[in-house]
């Protein structure tokens, strides 16, 4: 998986930069956070972690969140979210231990504003890296390598497992039981065809 990462965020990943709303939510709760990406992924984790935190501030670099309707509905429906769009994530802030703030362009005014925050799930969703892979194997619009329910590709023979594949829910737990599910499978076939 490939994205650009802006100033600060290396440097504060794990101490307030975190990518897993269910894994790391917990720790925040009762603290405001920001959740970046406005679609299905950003919108539902801001709604997973509306339950948990004091604050949520959802920010999306498009004029418009791009999640499903019924999604943007239920983030709208809490009283401690709110959304920001047209909004280009500058730089991720903190005081050497921890994120502080997270500074960004309102794109459509120029003008810089800095939030102060105490997380930031990124959620932007990310590209699957399987362009060597076009032309070769099925794959989806986005990239995703199409799988049966065992992790078999389009290519007797080929599998693949975890987050470039359709798998929904991209987790490391599930990529890795996707993995010892795909290859249960390839030594089953090679068993028993």
């Amino acid at each position: 998986m490939a994205r650009t990462r802006v100033p600060g965020e290396k440097e504060y990943l794990g101490r307030g930069v975190a990518f897993c709303p269910h894994c790391d939510g917990p720790f925040y709760q009762g603290k405001k956070v920001a959740v970046i990406g406005g679609g299905n992924s950003g919108v539902e984790a801001a709604i997973d972690l509306a339950g948990i935190v004091k604050e949520v501030v959802l920010f999306e670099f498009m004029d418009q969140l791009k999640a499903d309707q019924v999604l943007v509905n239920k983030l709208k429906s809490f009283a401690n979210t709110s959304i920001i769009t047209s909004a280009k994530t500058k730089q991720v802030h903190g005081n050497g231990q921890k994120v502080t703030s997270l500074e960004y362009e309102d794109r459509k005014t120029g003008q810089t504003h800095k939030l102060e925050l105490d997380g930031i799930f990124v959620q932007i969703g990310l590209l699957p890296n399987s362009g060597f892979l076009k032309g070769q194997i099925e794959l989806t619009k986005f990239g995703e390598i199409v799988i049966d329910n065992k992790g078999r590709t389009s290519i007797p023979g080929i599998y693949a497992a975890g987050d470039v594949t359709t798998t929904p829910y991209k987790q490391i737990i599930i990529a890795m039981g996707e993995g010892a599910k795909a290859a249960l499978a390839a030594f089953e076939d090679r068993m028993y065809l």
